[in-house]
Order: structure tokens, then C-alpha cells, then sequence
């Protein structure tokens, strides 16, 4: 599965994790995808999908 929405391309962020000596290391962040069933032109799909999207109502869930 892609870790990438599919209505707002929001995907995988990197940064670095700092530790308490001020280390710097690589790290990853993320989003929080979901798949749902979308209804989409009349029928029913399964879309990948950031939780922001489905909350703001970007997305018509099917039921």
C-alpha cells in the first residue's frame, strides 16, 4: 500500500530525532492513511486516504 493520499498527495515526511546530547539522526513521519470505501461516478471503490480528508469531508464515504 502507498503511504500516500490519494485526494491531497499528503505522504512520508523526514526530519531528524534529536536525542538530549543533541544528537541528530535521521527519522520518518508518517501520515495516518486509511483505506476506505469511496464512492466515486456511481460505483464503490477502496482509496487510500489521510484521516484530515475524510474529517474536512473531502471524500464521500460509501456505505
Amino acid at each position: 500500500m502507498s503511504r500516500k493520499c490519494e485526494v491531497c498527495g499528503k505522504g512520508q515526511t523526514s526530519g531528524n530525532m534529536v536525542s538530549h546530547s543533541n544528537r541528530h539522526s535521521r527519522r520518518k513521519w508518517n501520515a495516518n492513511i486509511q483505506t476506505v470505501r469511496v464512492s466515486e461516478n456511481g460505483g464503490v471503490r477502496k482509496a487510500n486516504v489521510c484521516t484530515s480528508c475524510l474529517r474536512s469531508g473531502k471524500v464521500n464515504r460509501a456505505i
